[in-house]
């Protein structure tokens, strides 16, 4: 098995390719970003729940994914900015808005990942990790 070089790239694309294929939770290798930004996605409402599985190892994370009332996925979509290749970067007052404010930017910040709207709230910047909407 080969080693992923980006691990949150293939944290957004488990999520996205289990939510086209219908499926009600998706299994990715759990890290405390990971599990930070599962949180975020929580409370912003786009996914049911999460699970912390210990499985001996590093443990996965059990996401739960959110359909509408028509069986569509509630996250419309998962997008990837900040890569290993080309970092970005946002200072507190140029944080992205994400679809004039419907969707939301994870920013790693020097105080935890957190999202757009509660980065500009404490007042710091970061990486802009990924976008949701």
């Amino acid at each position: 098995m080969s080693a992923t070089t980006d691990p949150i790239a293939d944290y957004l694309a488990r999520l996205r390719n289990a939510q086209a294929a219908g499926h009600r939770y998706a299994d990715v290798p759990a890290s405390k970003l990971k599990r930070a930004m599962t949180q975020i996605l929580l409370e912003k409402g786009f996914i049911k729940n999460y699970l912390n599985v210990e499985d001996g190892k590093q443990g996965f994370l059990r996401v739960f994914l959110k359909y509408d009332q028509d069986e569509e996925p509630v996250i419309r979509m998962l997008e990837r900015i900040s890569r290993p290749g080309l970092r970005e970067y946002a200072k507190a007052d140029e944080l992205p808005r994400v679809k004039n404010g419907l969707g939301i930017a994870i920013i790693s910040t020097s105080r935890g990942v957190m999202s757009d709207k509660e980065a500009r709230r404490v007042g710091v910047g970061g990486e802009v990790v990924a976008h949701v909407f």
